[in-house]
């Protein structure tokens, strides 16, 4: 059985490529804008193509049972006529809702056999906070009760290569929920930093206007929209949930262990 990772060079897809390595699966193709500078590991085949450009991938689904669908909502509905053109068998979408609910009501309306993944907040997404850690700074929000159930990318990606390493009727058309292993608060996560990293971290409150202006440097008219979704995890806080450990066997990663495998940033 032959498996496509799109996004094969991405935070999450490289992930899942050496994932599946490590279950066993040797079959894999990896779809990537340049092979040549993919520096993929041996025995995976990297094929040239991009979500966003639909008329690469043909070449790249042809001969393949089972597809990682990386989130690519602008070409999704030429990019589900072609998966079903090649006869794909199984696809496992990261999706979720927020942003990517357009993604996740395509994919579940396309007709292919599928299993969609929603994480919430990635843990990798507090290596934001790391220059100001390491400069001994303070990091400055304005939602300190905002409550999220971070999960790291390589639990994701355990998950997803679980799925199609082992396709099972149980899953299709699933919608998983994908968390850490307990819910924090923004508090609550410069501790675990500090405890996972050795370092010392000082959290402050500041005003909406003070982190809007700040985050439209990097994020433009984004910027209101993230702050928005803060300022809804104060209202309702996600929960924490199991199923990774479910779907793997393995429990996930809590926000200390991240912190203290990746210290480095953080000093």
């Amino acid at each position: 059985m032959t498996t496509l990772v799109t996004g094969a060079t991405g935070n999450i897809g490289r992930r899942i490529v050496d994932q599946l390595l490590a279950l066993g699966e040797r079959d894999i193709r990896a779809l990537t804008v340049d092979p040549a500078k993919a520096k993929l590991p041996e025995g995976v085949t990297a094929v040239t193509g991009y979500l966003g450009k639909p008329a690469t991938l043909p070449a790249a689904f042809e001969g393949v049972d089972r597809v990682y669908l990386a989130p690519m909502t602008e070409t999704l509905d030429a990019t589900v006529e072609l998966l079903r053109e090649a006869g794909v068998r199984y696809v496992v979408a990261l999706s979720g809702g927020a942003h990517w609910q357009e993604h996740a009501d395509t994919v579940s309306a396309s007709g292919l056999t599928h299993t969609q993944l929603g994480p919430g907040e990635f843990a990798e997404n507090f290596a934001e906070w790391a220059p100001l850690i390491a400069a001994g700074q303070p990091v400055r929000e304005p939602y300190p009760e905002a409550t999220t159930a971070p999960i790291a990318m390589d639990d994701i990606a355990r998950v997803a290569a679980a799925l199609l390493a082992a396709p099972a009727e149980k899953h299709y058309g699933k919608m998983y929920d994908l968390t850490g292993p307990e819910a924090l608060n923004r508090r609550e996560i410069a501790q675990r930093i500090a405890e996972g990293a050795g370092v010392p971290v000082t959290y402050e409150q500041c005003s909406r206007a003070e982190a809007e202006e700040r985050l439209r440097a990097t994020m433009g008219d984004y910027a209101e929209w993230y702050l928005d979704l803060f300022a809804a995890n104060e209202v309702i806080k996600q929960q924490a949930n199991t199923v990774v450990e479910d779907l793997t066997g393995t429990p996930p990663i809590g926000m200390a262990e991240w912190a203290r495998r990746n210290a480095e940033l953080f000093r």
